[in-house]
């Protein structure tokens, strides 16, 4: 990158040095054509104020060998003494741009080259009192002259115009990819890096995602081990008891044991991989591949109570279901999710005659008697895999994924999500959502479950 960067300096010095001096020739010999004229119309008025032309008709003051040229013209174009010819005749100068541009307005300037000379002949022509026209010519450099005899100094000026340019903007290239080079080489210490202030904001930006992408790294390195872990458990259950029934070791009361052990092992496998693809397909998921509508979340309650209904009957837990309508634009699917995986969750860590109370007003609060959490594990419980009790949880069929996903929904709905819990009293979650748009309140009575 530093390559490309220090060649287009080149070619932008380059380019910069070769107009600057084009530009500066030019300004140069513009000034010096004003510079000239100057001096031509100066003379011209000196020579009037001295009755030179009195004298030029007088005595015939030829002077061939001067650097100006006179000329002297009639009203009608003839000329009347010219200082290179004298008397000599010469054509009729009426048609001279400078001569009839000075019989109509006074005063004419022309420039015309000497191809024979090889110079340039400045004329300045004046009309005079009584109607002639003075004419004073000289010959001066024209701009290729000024470039030839400019031309050394131009060239070792550029040269090292350039050079000290390209050396200078070498500095300056360096200084701006040598902490990018070393953010490369070195992305684990971006804080050493010395740079100046205007690309604090980019390495900041830099280290914020890389930091985030070893997070993920790392969460999805977990995540990983963590299910190879989950999967290799029950299916080394179903492995050994498929075995031992395979072998004939087993007796017929043991192979009904074992059957029960293979089934319900089985059963929190296929419960396991469905909340790994929940979970992948959430991670994997466009913003744009959500279906939102709107969502009656009590309505969603109501009937996610009538599902786990078996499963707290199993548990000896009662359920119990009060609030008002909350209408709120959700992906329905994922909302139904959410609820079920926050009741089932209350449900599995109750206690036998304990209760859940789902209530929904203007957020969703699932609340449980259960066994509770301690503080110092309330902040690991929404962690891929957590459990507070791992052997509760493998003996009631919990997979640890549940309330990851409960989080990871409310994020995608923008919503938030808050624990409070003590051990021995049970736990409670609320969902609080950001862009609910709630209908009249039509109060429910408790419907005991």
């Amino acid at each position: 990158m530093a390559r490309k960067i220090n060649l287009n300096f080149m070619v932008v010095i380059a380019v910069s040095i070769l107009l600057s001096v084009l530009f500066t020739t030019i300004v140069s010999y513009r000034f010096f054509q004003k510079e000239v004229f100057a001096e031509l119309s100066s003379f011209a008025e000196i020579m009037e104020d001295l009755d030179f032309m009195e004298r030029m008709e007088d005595k015939g003051v030829v002077n061939p060998h001067d650097a100006l040229r006179i000329t002297w013209i009639a009203q009608d174009g003839a000329v009347l003494y010219d200082s290179y010819s004298g008397n000599t005749a010469l054509d009729n100068h009426k048609g001279r741009p400078e001569v009839a541009k000075a019989m109509r307005t006074g005063e004419g300037m022309s420039v015309r080259r000497s191809e024979t000379m090889g110079q340039n002949i400045f004329f300045y022509a004046r009309r005079t009192a009584d109607g002639t026209i003075l004419r004073i010519a000289k010959e001066a450099g024209s701009i290729w002259n000024v470039y030839r005899n400019t031309l050394p100094i131009t060239l070792l000026v550029a040269v090292l115009s350039f050079f000290i340019s390209v050396w200078i903007a070498r500095q300056l290239t360096k200084a701006f990819v040598s902490p990018i080079e070393q953010m490369a080489s070195d992305m684990e210490h971006l804080q050493n890096v010395s740079t100046y202030k205007e690309l604090m904001p980019f390495i900041e930006l830099i280290r914020s995602r890389h930091e985030e992408a070893l997070q993920n790294a790392r969460i999805r390195q977990e995540f990983t081990a963590n299910v190879s872990h989950e999967l290799k458990t029950p299916l080394t259950s179903i492995s050994g008891y498929a075995e031992l029934i395979a072998t004939g070791m087993a007796s017929k009361k043991e192979g009904r044991h074992f059957a029960e052990e293979i089934h319900g092992n089985a059963q929190r496998l296929l419960a396991l991989i469905n909340d790994i693809l929940q979970l992948s397909e959430l991670d994997d998921a466009p913003d744009d591949s959500l279906s939102f509508e709107p969502v009656d979340v009590y309505e969603l309650a109501a009937r996610c109570m009538e599902m786990v209904q078996p499963i707290a009957e199993r548990h000896g837990v009662t359920l119990s279901l009060k609030g008002t309508p909350l209408v709120i634009h959700a992906d329905k699917r994922l909302m139904e999710e959410l609820l079920y995986n926050l009741c089932d969750n209350a449900i599995r860590y109750n206690r036998a005659g304990g209760h859940v109370w789902v209530t929904v007003t203007n957020q969703l609060i699932v609340q449980d008697d259960g066994i509770g959490i301690s503080p110092k594990y309330q902040k690991r419980v929404f962690e891929r895999f957590f459990r507070v009790d791992k052997s509760r949880s493998r003996k009631t069929g919990g997979t640890g994924l549940g309330l990851a996903i409960v989080k990871h929904i409310a994020e995608v709905h923008h919503a938030d999500i808050s624990l409070d819990s003590d051990v021995g009293i049970g736990t409670t979650i609320r969902v609080v959502f950001a862009d609910n748009a709630a209908v009249t309140p039509t109060v429910q009575t408790a419907q005991p479950l």
